[in-house]
């Protein structure tokens, strides 16, 4: 049985878990996709990202920047978001930035910086995955942005775990096709591919750093989770490759934090079937088979081996596979918001909160945006061109050249689960510097940190695939410990 079948047995099957609705579903569907087309075919070679000439910009990172952008800065700024809590004291802005003037290409991003401080803080780019969703409607509505939509899809509230208390915060809606981002040129949305994203990230960032030149030498952290496991360390190794290349433009590049991340094709998948098991999602029968007949890393599966991954999946039944221990969506309609008093509790139906509020013509015009159908996850892009099947070396050059690399993941998801992290992590061999041990926030152990030679790996107890989204204090506690440079407190606080 080739792997392709594999994969799409997998596929299939996880879509039957998906029946039910719940909002971590097309993130991951989308990573699904990915894997079962490229699969299909040919896999792509195995190679150091760092060392594809693709990488490079092909001529120098000056001809994509424009003038000194003062003038859009301020056309960028928003007044204010429809329905937006009283009091917001910090600055917010969106628009477009054009990433190639022949085809037209147009990313979409929206910036929030710091309520205190902002002027010391460092950057940090956010990064959803997919290949093909949403920075805007995930990470900041969703996840670690300054604020949450309520259930009648018209207003907002709160984050008091958002990371714009510690960083100043950019959302990236990349590539284009994606939420607000465009191109003039839909060819464009054949051609999609990880290097491209790379490529368009970088020339987003240095013309977007024209826009905020304060922003030029600040510290930068790449930060995403899923599919931006393959997003952040490409665009990390771009930079870099270019900070050697073009002196006159030079990215303060520091670290990158990736959670639950797609890494490596092999480790991952078979993370995931053993997952399975230790948390009691399937039987002794079905893991001994699969141990005993599948092989990851090999181009041919057995019938015993496809079969059993069939079993596997039917077994587990009708959970959110992105977080097994959450509740479900099963009222999807909006609320009537009267009260004034809004739960800070996850709600598992908001994503179609998100969808209501974001195709509200008078917020796409609050944030600059072109009047969209938006939607979380893109159908526009029709092909991924291409996507290695592992981007450890990448990470090893990383690694290796003073990059600081942070692996988190949330403990309760079943798609890019905490065993699919430790099996890519342990094969790059890295020597331990700091023993496991668990980590708090608050009073209470927010999960276990290990620290390796050049990378460090936290679990998040209690989080799913999008982590700040069920466990925001958690993942506020890891941030700051990863633009601090310390290990997440080893002790209680009062």
């Amino acid at each position: 049985m080739k792997k392709a079948s594999l994969y799409a047995c997998l596929l299939l099957n996880f879509s039957l878990l998906a029946i039910v609705p719940h909002s971590k579903a097309s993130q991951a569907d989308k990573l699904d996709e990915l894997i079962l087309s490229r699969s299909s075919q040919n896999p792509p070679k195995t190679f150091s990202w760092e060392a594809e000439d693709a990488l490079q910009t092909q001529s120098s990172s000056s001809a994509y920047v424009v003038p000194p952008q003062e003038g859009r800065r301020l056309a960028d700024k928003i007044v204010t978001l429809p329905g937006q809590p009283y009091g917001v004291d910090f600055d917010q802005y969106s628009g477009y930035v054009t990433v190639d003037h022949e085809t037209g290409r147009e990313l979409f991003y929206y910036f929030v910086e710091s309520p205190s401080n902002s002027s010391t803080k460092p950057l940090i780019l956010w990064l959803s995955g997919g290949p093909g969703c949403s920075s805007l409607g995930y990470g900041a509505f969703e996840e670690l942005g300054p604020f949450r939509v309520n259930s009648d899809g018209k207003t907002l509230h709160r984050n008091p775990y958002a990371w714009n208390e510690v960083a100043n915060i950019l959302f990236l809606e990349s590539p284009a096709g994606v939420g607000f981002s465009y191109s003039n040129t839909t060819s464009d949305y054949d051609n999609s591919g990880d290097k491209t994203t790379a490529k368009d990230a970088y020339v987003f960032l240095i013309n977007w750093l024209e826009r905020f030149p304060q922003y030029k030498t600040r510290d930068l952290y790449l930060t995403g989770e899923s599919y931006a496991g393959h997003y952040a360390p490409q665009l990390a190794s771009t930079i870099l490759h270019n900070n050697k290349l073009y002196n006159q433009f030079i990215i303060n590049l520091k670290g990158i934090s990736i959670g639950n991340p797609w890494i490596n094709d092999a480790t991952d998948l078979k993370g995931i079937f053993d997952f399975f098991w230790t948390h009691a999602l399937n039987s002794d029968e079905t893991h001994e088979l699969i141990d005993k007949y599948c092989d990851f890393n090999s181009e041919n599966e057995s019938a015993i081996c496809y079969n059993a991954t069939i079993r596997a999946s039917n077994e587990i039944g009708h959970i959110d596979f992105y977080n097994i221990y959450a509740p479900q969506c099963h009222d999807s309609s909006l609320k009537n918001v009267s009260t004034g008093y809004v739960s800070n509790e996850f709600d598992p139906c908001s994503d179609y909160y998100g969808v209501a509020y974001l195709n509200r013509p008078e917020v796409q015009k609050a944030l600059h945006a072109i009047p969209t159908n938006w939607t979380f996850c893109t159908r526009v892009i029709r092909n991924w061109i291409d996507s290695p099947v592992t981007v450890l070396p990448t990470i090893k050059y990383l690694i290796d050249s003073g990059i600081k690399v942070w692996i988190y993941s949330g403990d309760t998801d079943a798609r890019v689960p905490v065993t699919s992290s430790r099996y890519s992590i342990n094969t790059l061999k890295l020597p331990i510097n700091s023993a496991w041990r668990p980590w708090y926030s608050g009073k209470e152990i927010g999960g276990y940190v290990v620290g390796y030679k050049g990378l460090t790996f936290v679990t998040v107890r209690g989080a799913g695939h999008l982590v700040p989204s069920w466990q925001p204090g958690r993942a506020l506690t890891l941030i700051s410990s990863f633009i601090y440079g310390i290990l997440p407190p080893v002790s209680p606080s009062n």
